[in-house]
């Protein structure tokens, strides 16, 4: 199922993502943001489980900004684990 993702406190503006039927991520994208940081990100997590990557991502922090683009994409993963 495809989703997207507004980011708050983040350089990037959005996370368009994939979680498939049995719960591995794809087709990552960020939207915005430093491009070489997002695109490795998006790369790294792409063909992994959701799960895995939310808790792996969750709490990085950017600059003292209390969240950063991959903690972002980990509560992206959280809510569409939820719904």
């Amino acid at each position: 199922m495809k989703h997207s993702y507004k980011t708050h406190g983040t350089c990037s503006s959005a996370i368009e993502f994939e979680i498939d039927e049995a719960g591995i991520l794809h087709n990552v994208k960020f939207c915005g943001g430093c491009p070489g940081n997002t695109t490795g990100v998006a790369c790294l997590a792409s063909g992994r489980p959701a799960r895995e990557i939310a808790d792996m991502l969750r709490g990085t922090d950017c600059r003292g900004r209390g969240t950063s683009c991959p903690d972002q994409l980990a509560k992206a993963i959280d809510g569409a684990l939820a719904e």
